[in-house]
């Protein structure tokens, strides 16, 4: 299976004084620009999606939701789960994704640090390697969902996705 890992965009600030509650806070102006960069990337990259699983926070649906358009994929097809809410046990998403058998090509969406921490799991690992910025993109190939043994095919910053764009 490859596994897409996708840290949210650029999301209004926390200290700002119209900032909502952390579960409401949204992609700013800018954040939906430059994940919309992204997103084509990948997809010119000529990645597709069987299945996209995202937090159920605003701007990790959000981000979801641009790369759907991108990748073809049904908006209204993204799945929603708690597995992908920050401090969550990387274990419940690879027993979730162990339930997709016919499978092979994942996007997920959440949070950091959560994401770096999946990302090591899956490679066998309680020690992040990574640190995906916001709308940053690794790619795993998994041998095995669970418990996952996998690969990091590449991590790549989101300026690098969105040069020449």
């Amino acid at each position: 299976m490859k596994l897409f890992v996708v840290r949210h965009g650029i999301a209004i600030d926390r200290k700002a004084p119209d900032c909502p509650p952390d579960p409401e806070r949204f992609l700013t102006v800018d954040g939906v620009k430059k994940t919309a960069q992204v997103a084509k990337a990948v997809a010119a990259l000529g990645e597709k999606a069987d299945l996209l699983i995202s937090s159920p926070y605003v701007r990790a649906t959000q981000t979801a939701e641009i790369f759907a358009s991108s990748l073809g994929h049904a908006v209204g097809k993204i799945r929603q789960s708690e597995t992908l809410l920050p401090g969550t046990d990387p274990l419940l998403l690879f027993r979730e994704l162990a339930k997709e058998k016919e499978t092979d090509s994942v996007f997920v969406f959440g949070h950091a640090p959560q994401l770096d921490e999946v990302i090591a799991y899956a490679m066998g690992s309680k020690r992040t390697v990574t640190e995906l910025k916001k709308a940053g993109v690794a790619q795993i190939e998994l041998t095995r969902v669970s418990p996952p043994a996998g690969v990091l095919v590449w991590v790549c910053p989101p300026k690098v996705m969105r040069r020449g764009k």
